[in-house]
């Protein structure tokens, strides 16, 4: 596989990840974010199965064995993330999201030397003020006062709640050992099963029209299954440290595709997006540690999505 193939893989996973920012809003104004997060990890669960024993061909005893973590992590990334992320876009925009969410690597950096550990340099620290900052700026509107004197947006506190849901995701899943399809796939009959009786008790709603289908359609097909096997598969090639580069191209992705649709740009995003990825690229310079184990993760910590 030449590298140019590889660097088009990862390229695609933050493309289809980024459209679930978009079509997510769309589909969010007819469905409720319960029935939307069944929906997709109902659906992409009869994918995600047989596509990690073809990709990873692991014994599904060895995932089993660590099935408590699976639904740990389940509850914090597949219905937590996904339900505070799909909750936020009924109250912003998936431009302002997306701005917003691509500080959550820099969160989880923060996180990991906390409560893991992990060392911070100098360059590790100012690329977390820059995108702290730059996150703030767009949260703000750029008038940090405004914050200060009315709080946050729903839309707002629900994205710093999908961040924080990502970051336990990601401290959990340095735990695992089971390979990240075979762990997408897991947790995604994870969620289904803790979602059921939730939907069986205030009902599962579907799209309204052809469009909302054609939406739901997309987040069980791109985000969901064929972006874990892109990625997955440029990963394995260049290794989860060069890889992990691509993630910058979230947001930049989520920008274009809110602006060919017609949203406007306004001078905070810009400011502050240029802010969070000069402190991505800062927090995300050093390799990181533990080996297989460490690649693992990092494939399932670029899933946020």
């Amino acid at each position: 596989m030449k590298h140019a193939r590889v660097y088009l893989f990862l390229a695609l996973a933050n493309l289809f990840w980024a459209g679930n920012f978009v079509l997510g809003a769309m589909v969010v104004t007819q469905v409720s974010p319960i029935s939307l997060t069944f929906s997709r990890w109902f659906c992409a669960s009869f994918l995600l199965v047989p596509l990690a024993w073809l990709i990873e061909r692991v014994p599904w005893r060895r995932a089993l064995a660590e099935w408590r973590l699976h639904a740990l992590q389940s509850t914090l990334g597949l219905l937590g993330y996904t339900l505070f992320l799909y909750w936020a876009l009924g109250f912003t925009t998936p431009l302002t999201a997306a701005v917003i969410s691509a500080a959550n690597p820099a969160l989880i950096a923060l996180a990991a030397a906390l409560f893991l550990g992990d060392k911070l340099g100098a360059a590790r620290i100012l690329g977390l003020v820059l995108a702290f900052g730059g996150a703030l700026i767009v949260l703000s509107g750029g008038d940090i006062a405004r914050i200060l004197e009315n709080g946050l947006n729903p839309g707002d506190l629900l994205i710093v709640a999908a961040m924080l849901s990502w970051t336990g995701y990601t401290l959990v899943g340095r735990r695992l050992t089971t390979p990240p399809v075979t762990a997408t796939a897991v947790q995604a009959v994870f969620a289904v099963i803790l979602l059921a009786p939730f939907v069986a008790l205030f009902g599962l709603q579907l799209p309204a029209d052809a469009a909302g289908f054609a939406g739901l359609a997309y987040i069980i097909l791109f985000p969901s299954v064929a972006a874990y096997a892109l990625w997955n598969l440029g990963a394995r090639r260049i290794g989860p440290a060069r890889a992990g580069v691509f993630l910058n191209l979230l947001p930049v992705f989520t920008v274009l595709i809110s602006v060919l649709l017609g949203q406007a740009l306004t001078p905070a995003l810009i400011a502050g997006g240029v802010l969070v990825l000069a402190g991505i690229v800062l927090t995300s310079r050093p390799a990181r540690r533990g080996g297989a184990r460490g690649g693992a993760a990092q494939q399932r910590d670029s899933a946020s999505a």
